[in-house]
């Protein structure tokens, strides 16, 4: 007698409609080891697959760069991933990378994408550590030839609706770069009054409607509870630009939100004290000739790092910068419009 062995068939994720729409139904976006041809379908599009990021100017810093074979590195926000794999892969097994990203919840990710990868502790070491420590790094493993910072935030924080970085998906209203330590963007934004909230969104992202949103925040905390999601902030501002009208409105509440969140987030993960930090101690931690590229998203980071650049360089901490910002192609924006507000700016020392 044959007994019949039944095969378990995996069922796919249940969700409405001919695709799924949800962060955590996107089984083929989240899972790239396995649909890897999927996934280039996405980009093919001009569209993140959820849960990835798609490294930004790859091109063009790796020709300012010129990373060579024994030299050493830092990739202080390493993130996916992306960057410190092309970098790793001009070094040719030669020399070594330290890449560092306060996140985390991603690194480990990240680091198993690298190991897998081939690359061991002998060319790349992974810590989670702020890149406002780089005098203290420099310290532990020697000075750099090349440093790259990407300061913008990685498309696998935006998509993702627990980390409460986008407006666009309901979750808690949290915007940390590292969840294992301070305070969320709901518990700070209830700690703030009307003038320190108006403030913040004037410093952080030039909110030309800061009052207005302010003061209806402020209407809404006085009953006692913190704003906990995404979507009641997002709706708290569109009632606040209720008096705009309705052909300027959709736009507004728009652009008003992600301004809104740009400040918060800027704010409770201190990003221009940060920013200002690793600029600062960048000179001393660059050996001779050594060279440093940052990419910045927004006109804060952008006008912070050409500020000190010109100083450093009056200074004679850098032989040479940059005179005019470096920009995404088009044909880049085109394929990941997330690239369009990319700066970048380089020194040499």
């Amino acid at each position: 007698m044959t007994e019949s062995i039944e095969q378990v068939h995996q069922r796919r994720v249940r969700y409405k409609g001919a695709y799924p729409k949800n962060y955590h139904e996107k089984y083929k976006e989240l899972q790239p080891e396995k649909y890897a041809d999927e996934l280039e379908k996405i980009k093919a599009k001009g569209k993140t697959p959820a849960g990835t990021h798609i490294p930004i100017m790859v091109t063009e810093i790796l020709e300012f760069l010129q990373i060579k074979p024994g030299t050493q590195g830092l990739d202080a926000t390493l993130g996916y991933g992306g960057h410190t794999a092309k970098m790793l892969a001009c070094l040719q097994d030669k020399g070594h990378l330290l890449a560092i990203d306060v996140d985390s919840a991603e690194l480990p990710k990240t680091e198993n994408r690298l190991r897998a990868l081939g690359y061991g502790e002998d060319i790349l070491t992974i810590k989670q550590s702020n890149f406002s420590e780089i005098g203290a790094l420099a310290a532990e493993y020697g000075k750099f030839d090349f440093i790259l910072a990407d300061l913008g935030v990685s498309s696998m924080q935006i998509d993702n609706p627990e980390r409460g970085f986008s407006f666009k998906f309901d979750g808690p209203l949290d915007l940390r770069l590292n969840q294992s330590s301070g305070m969320t963007a709901s518990e700070r934004l209830f700690e703030l009054d009307e003038e320190d909230i108006a403030e913040m969104l004037i410093n952080n992202s030039d909110e030309p409607y800061a009052a207005q949103i302010a003061k209806a925040i402020a209407k809404m905390q006085a009953g006692g509870a913190p704003i906990a999601t995404t979507t009641q902030l997002k709706y708290i501002i569109a009632n606040a630009l209720s008096f705009l009208p309705p052909q300027e409105k959709q736009e507004a509440v728009k652009k008003s939100c992600q301004r809104t969140f740009q400040a918060l987030r800027i704010d409770i993960n201190s990003e221009y004290e940060v920013l200002e930090a690793f600029l600062e101690q960048l000179p001393n931690v660059l050996n001779d000739n050594g060279r440093a590229a940052i990419l910045t998203f927004h006109s804060g980071e952008d006008r912070l790092v050409k500020k000190t650049f010109k100083r450093c360089y009056r200074e004679g901490a850098f032989s040479q910068i940059a005179n005019e910002i470096v920009r995404p192609t088009k044909e880049e924006c085109y394929q990941n419009p997330r690239a369009h507000s990319t700066k970048m700016r380089w020194a040499i020392k």
